[in-house]
């Protein structure tokens, strides 16, 4: 096991991270700008470094100042987290040129999957199930070919940025070219794929971890239908949809994927599932990172995923085959966003003048807060995330909404109301998901008058 490893990110990711390397004795290294020069995850951390000047933002990205950080402090390898530079398969060639363990897949992992035109044609020749479509330069051929609705999505990133959903091939054209455009300013390339829309589609993904001896095994699914604008807001694991078959049959289809990149670490296989054939999945991307949600997966299989990728980026095997994961329970993750759902989820941001995340009875909080953290317009708005694990999902449902009844963040609007009545919403209570339930249902689950309790909290901040 390594001495020291810096993380080379911020927020509740990075005081995630490090939690595990306290647990595994290992000294951690924060980085900051000078914007987070306060932050938790700097004060959690054995030591700490400033990297770069401002904007605060662009310090995270700096390559450089990343790898004279590890220089000066003595680590021996870097843990990515996620976003930033988690899929970037420069750095990970950085990492490794410069004599620190990437604590994650090859760099020639990151690029194959990375590319999604890539990917598709190498999981395709592996066997996998692929969501029929094309790329450029037959885009748009293709599309006419598929027939309305279609899906344009960038090759070269997701996240949402440059989708676009057409059910009208006369604006074929203009749709194509504002993608390019987005996808050009997103990702600093313009290439796209066509896939066909699955209407009523459920996002189901499979985590996969790899070691350096050959052995792959999949941990279960997790359902992630329930997103806002292509973007995740409640996961959870396992998935109602799937049966103890079709979860091995899919189970297979992950590992395989993992293994026709040659992939090393904790990945995820993400799939396209028809709601009304669910046996009909099919494979839509790799992430080549740790998950935002990947807490779900660890309380329902009991294994810390951080951990393990610290250990097989050390060198060592998997203890356990495939037929010794088992999934204990039910967990959903929900996401804490400095967002406002009444002014149409526009950003909010402010000073967090009081703070009470849930943790124990079943509640865990996975966070970058403390009381006097200025949440502003430099980073993303994800604020926490709130998981719960309960013996069954009507259990874990009610403990997930009493667990955001409790959660305060007081000075800083979030989506927490949103998302306890999102909870609530029959078709989430009955697990009768897909991608487009909550822009559907989302005006109705936002409050039309503000909570008395929310002036009478507001009266109690202003005497304090």
């Amino acid at each position: 096991m390594f001495d020291t490893v810096l993380v080379a990110n911020r927020g509740e990711i990075a005081v995630r991270v490090i939690r595990t390397l306290r647990e595994l004795g290992v000294r951690s290294v924060a980085v900051h700008s000078d914007a987070d020069a306060d932050a938790r995850h700097v004060r959690e951390a054995d030591t700490a470094v400033r990297i770069g000047p401002p904007p605060a933002a662009e310090s995270y990205l700096s390559v450089p100042a990343l790898l004279d950080a590890a220089r000066r402090t003595g680590a021996q390898a870097v843990h990515p987290g996620y976003g930033f530079l988690a899929e970037n398969a420069g750095f990970a060639r950085a990492c490794a040129e410069a004599g620190l363990v990437f604590i994650g897949p090859s760099a020639e992992a990151i690029a194959l999957m990375g590319d999604k035109i890539r990917a598709k044609e190498t999981v395709k020749a592996a066997g996998v199930p692929v969501v029929p479509g094309a790329a450029d330069p037959e885009l748009a051929e293709a599309a006419r070919e598929l027939g309305a609705p279609v899906l344009l999505k960038p090759s070269a990133g997701g996240g949402g940025k440059g989708m676009r959903l057409v059910r009208d091939l006369v604006v074929l054209d203009e749709e194509i070219a504002a993608a390019r455009r987005e996808a050009r300013a997103s990702f600093g390339d313009d290439t796209l794929l066509v896939e066909r829309w699955i209407d009523g589609p459920r996002h189901i993904e499979i985590q996969v971890l790899a070691d350096t001896h050959g052995n792959v095994v999949h941990l279960g699914e997790r359902e992630c239908s329930l997103q806002r604008r292509h973007q995740k807001i409640v996961e959870e694991a396992p998935s109602v949809l799937l049966t103890p078959e079709l979860r091995a049959a899919m189970g297979a289809a992950a590992v395989e994927a993992a293994r026709s990149c040659g992939y090393v670490g904790a990945g995820t296989v993400e799939f396209i599932v028809p709601g009304g054939d669910p046996a009909s999945y099919c494979f839509m991307e790799m992430n080549t990172r740790l998950q935002v949600e990947h807490p779900v997966t660890e309380l329902i299989t009991g294994i810390d995923l951080v951990e393990w990728q610290l250990r097989v980026a050390a060198g060592e095997p998997l203890p356990f085959a495939q037929e010794d994961v088992r999934l204990d329970g039910w967990a959903i993750e929900a996401r804490i966003c400095a967002e406002d759902p009444s002014r149409g989820f526009l950003p909010s941001g402010g000073t967090v003048l009081a703070l009470h995340e849930p943790q124990g009875n079943g509640a865990r909080t996975d966070s970058g807060l403390s009381e006097g953290t200025e949440v502003g317009s430099l980073y993303d708005p994800m604020l926490s995330k709130v998981i719960v694990h309960a013996p069954d999902r009507p259990t874990a449902l009610r403990r997930l909404r009493t667990a955001l009844a409790d959660t305060v963040t007081l000075g800083v609007p979030t989506n927490a109301g949103f998302l306890r009545r999102l909870l609530a919403h029959p078709d989430v209570v009955s697990g009768d998901l897909d991608t487009g339930l909550v822009e559907r249902e989302a005006e109705g689950l936002v409050p039309k008058d503000v909570p008395a309790e929310v002036y009478a909290a507001a009266a109690a901040v202003r005497l304090a």
